[in-house]
């Protein structure tokens, strides 16, 4: 059994638009390499917009840090060529772990884009291609995808890409452990077996959390959205209330076994850290 300080964590990042923006996300990895993560993962816009930057931040990651370090890979608006292409370049580089995802769709772009509709697509395909060198991650929806018909077709789906080859999921972000811990027991219904790790976003901007949330069907609690407003402008309030809340339901999770962390870091150090020390995890 783990012991909470050996509890795998792991970060993700996007990649950055500048290149002062890109040295900034390089302190940041460093500083969270210190907490010992099992990787980090860099995000891939919608239908591979920042494809090659995905890959260019992936490598500087990696290099710079010596984390193994996962890029995100969505198969909407894609050909099988290209993404061969990129799974080619990834082994060239000994990448070892894929994030694998279905993508979000640019505006005005049809679902039939590209040769794959499916995250469950990408899975198989990647499996055909490139065997078992790649550890492969999906995405999982404790609240249900916001595209699903129902939560019995979000789960149906979510099988299909545990079958066709994924190693384990990563969850979107949630602030209602017990949404995930209903997802884990229907899962294991199921007899899906796999790892299903937590995502976790810390609370810095109501704002912006707010407009995210919306987008993903995340839900933010009342409570949560009422505190969080009451606060207005006052960004330390926030950020004090917000590692208050993720630390506590972090706490939950952690006592109920969960298999690891993975923190949506939206490529700032200091609110996961804060949360990780609060933790004792990462030493």
């Amino acid at each position: 059994m783990k012991t909470q300080s050996s509890l795998p964590i792991s970060f993700e990042f996007f990649p950055a638009k500048t290149d002062n923006g890109a040295e900034k996300l390089l302190n940041t990895a460093k500083k969270l390499a210190a907490s010992n993560p099992e990787f980090f993962s860099v995000t891939y816009g919608a239908a591979g917009s920042t494809r090659d930057r995905t890959a260019g931040t992936v490598f500087d990651i990696k290099n710079l840090t010596n984390i193994p370090t996962a890029p995100h890979l969505s198969c909407i608006g894609a050909n099988k060529n290209e993404i061969a292409e990129l799974l080619a370049l990834y082994q060239q580089h000994d990448i070892k772990r894929i994030v694998a995802l279905r993508g979000d769709l640019p505006s005005g772009m049809g679902l039939a884009s590209g040769e794959m509709r499916y995250a469950n697509e990408l899975v198989e395909f990647i499996r055909e291609q490139s065997g078992d060198q790649f550890y492969l991650e999906v995405a999982a929806y404790p609240e249900v995808h916001p595209q699903a018909p129902n939560a019995e077709k979000d789960l149906e789906n979510f099988k299909r890409k545990i079958d066709a080859g994924a190693n384990s999921a990563i969850t979107q972000y949630f602030f209602n452990a017990d949404s995930y811990f209903y997802f884990v027991e229907r899962c294991q219904q199921l007899k899906i077996d796999v790892p299903i790790i937590p995502g976790i976003m810390p609370i810095t901007n109501y704002t912006k959390l707010a407009r995210f949330s919306d987008a993903c069907g995340a839900e933010i609690p009342r409570w949560i959205r009422k505190q969080l407003e009451a606060y207005g402008d006052d960004a330390t309030s926030i950020k004090k209330f917000g590692e208050q809340v993720i630390t506590q339901l972090c706490e939950k999770l952690i006592s109920q076994g969960v298999p690891g962390i993975h923190f949506y870091t939206l490529n700032q150090a200091e609110p996961s850290l804060a949360i990780v020390n609060n933790l004792g995890l990462g030493k």
